[in-house]
């Protein structure tokens, strides 16, 4: 294999897992935004709506259109003309400027046509915000870091398991404990379906951020271990690396989540009975999903179970979280398979660095 071809090859490999970042000279520019032109004229095309009203007559609105329509051109040709393009073409680089207009002329629609700031500014962030996503899935690679991940998912539940076993005592104590009761299950059986998804989401966010501001510590041990001897990565890598990490432990987490939600359900439907679930409720409403006579008693599935084994599950997960990233056991335990899987990456980085380093030295310079 010659030296350009591989170079490609561990370029390959650095986006197959997930880290695009340790490829040089990576940009925004070239490897991102460029990529998602397609869906960026598709976006920036259909906000030419921002120029109609509904309030408006059928006329008042295609003429108004027809006025979008020019107004996007326009700064297309513009864009195009200062970048040395052809007028109309595809932008086959984008830049700060595209960047720029892409955000600020479809807001400038609902201005100029009926002069709607709500709908303008509503624009310009969601534009924003669609670039900041687009950068995070990209340019991340998270489709490639996900698909990394899952790859390894039954390693990740065999030591999801071995770290939960050794939890387990604790873990369930304090689950068993909450299962029986009778304020968590009149908490959790009268709150609103609003406020538990809202519950959740402060949950889950707590646990992100506690993971967010422990990864680095971790990346650095990382690179420590398993750098290979190479140079040290930039702050760009090693958020690349830390992501890989937050995914990995993040899967970890929701199939602990998941296997404790699937055991104090069955648990629930063969341990408490509807009798003492409305006594713990305190209300005689209960919505049942399904029920049966089985073993002489009557067993039934409801929706007030489900929830506080759903709350249960999300407790546990947010202790398991935090427990694998703060106790030195569970931690050498989480990224012993980790560490070994970037080793390989970080030996392709030495050798893909050698081989940019002598592909350089080979080039003729310029008189």
């Amino acid at each position: 294999m010659g030296a350009v071809d591989e170079v490609a090859a561990c370029e390959r490999r650095f986006r197959r897992a997930g880290l695009p970042l340790l490829i040089e000279d990576y940009s925004a520019r070239d490897d991102v935004f460029t990529r998602a032109v397609p869906l960026l004229g598709l976006v920036f095309a259909g906000e030419v709506l921002g120029a109609v009203d509904l309030k408006w007559s059928f006329l008042a609105n295609i003429a108004a259109a027809v006025g979008g329509v020019a107004i996007l051109l326009g700064t297309l040709a513009l864009v195009n003309r200062a970048a040395g393009r052809p007028t109309l073409a595809r932008p086959d680089r984008v830049g700060r400027v595209e960047l720029a207009a892409f955000v600020v002329v479809p807001a400038v629609l609902p201005l100029a046509f009926g002069f709607q700031p709500v709908s303008a500014a509503v624009t310009a962030a969601g534009n924003a915000a669609l670039l900041a996503v687009i950068y995070g899935v990209v340019g991340y690679a998270l489709p490639s870091i996900v698909r990394w991940a899952a790859a390894r998912l039954l390693a990740q539940l065999a030591a999801s398991l071995a770290l939960l076993s050794r939890a387990l005592p604790l873990l369930l104590l304090f689950a068993v404990l909450l299962l029986f009761t009778t304020e968590m299950w009149q908490v959790f059986a009268s709150v609103s379906r609003a406020a538990l998804a809202a519950i959740a989401v402060l949950l889950v966010v707590f646990g992100a951020v506690f993971l967010a501001a422990r990864l680095p510590r971790e990346v650095e041990r990382l690179e420590r271990e398993a750098g290979a001897g190479g140079p040290p990565l930039t702050t760009r890598q090693r958020r690349n690396v830390g992501l890989v990490l937050f995914v990995s432990h993040g899967l970890q987490t929701l199939v602990v989540v998941v296997a404790v939600a699937i055991f104090f359900t069955a648990f629930g439907v063969l341990a408490i009975t509807p009798k003492v679930r409305d006594t713990w409720t305190g209300t005689g409403m209960h919505h049942v999903i399904f029920s049966v006579r089985l073993l002489g008693e009557r067993m039934e599935l409801s929706e007030e179970l489900l929830r506080v084994a759903g709350a249960i599950a999300a407790f546990s997960g947010l202790y398991y979280a935090i427990a694998v990233l703060t106790d030195s056991a569970y931690r050498e335990e989480f990224l012993d398979e980790i560490t070994a899987e970037l080793r390989a990456v970080f030996a392709d980085r030495l050798r893909y660095l050698e081989l940019l380093r002598q592909r350089r030295g080979a080039t003729p310079q310029s008189p």
